[in-house]
């Protein structure tokens, strides 16, 4: 609402979370922002504790990637109607330790893995994925922040890099809104 879209519906309730999809029927996300019957923002949260950094870690990537997907393109055939492109974001809190900012060894028997992954920590591989999912075009914006387990009272956190910072996600969705505004008053 004050980046100009008053009358916009932000929905987090679960009964109107949901959206169709184009290899499933449905999807409930986290956060929608709705505007004259358009979508508007279409936001996913997600998060990691310890201590199986592993398999969580291919797991939401595979998540991330099948959800992002299966939006662009129910939206190319026309799942959301004729509109401009939404926001669709993806952020992830990932828990501060140890063994999420340890270096991981992978073995690829048949190829090698891609540099970037070489003894990356968890904390590391969240930031690549971010960035390619980003780079893909997979989301608007993806980012992960990290905290500590005990700063659940204080909100103590911190980011990897700019690019995949919580700032850039706000601000980000800060623009396409006030974006949307700006068409939806010259309308």
């Amino acid at each position: 609402h004050a980046n100009g879209l008053e009358h916009a519906d932000i929905h987090l309730e679960r009964r109107v979370l949901t959206l169709p999809g184009y290899f499933r029927p449905t999807k409930l996300w986290d956060l929608l922002v709705m505007n004259e019957g358009r979508l508007i923002a279409a936001l996913e949260f997600k998060s990691q504790v310890g201590p199986s950094f592993g398999n969580n870690f291919n797991n939401r990537t595979e998540e991330a990637i099948g959800t992002a997907h299966d939006l662009w393109t129910g939206y190319r055939e026309g799942a959301f109607g004729e509109q401009t492109r939404p926001f669709v974001g993806w952020l992830m809190l990932l828990e501060d330790a140890p063994k999420s900012r340890s270096p991981v060894k992978d073995q690829s028997p048949h190829f090698p893995v891609f540099k970037e992954f070489k003894n990356a920590s968890y904390a590391e591989r969240y930031n690549i994925l971010c960035r390619k999912l980003m780079q893909e075009q997979l989301y608007t914006v993806a980012s992960v922040i990290v905290s500590p387990r005990e700063a659940v009272e204080t909100g103590e956190h911190g980011e990897l890099s700019e690019m995949t910072g919580l700032r850039s996600f706000i601000s980000e969705l800060a623009g396409h809104i006030a974006a949307e505004a700006a068409r939806t008053w010259m309308v």
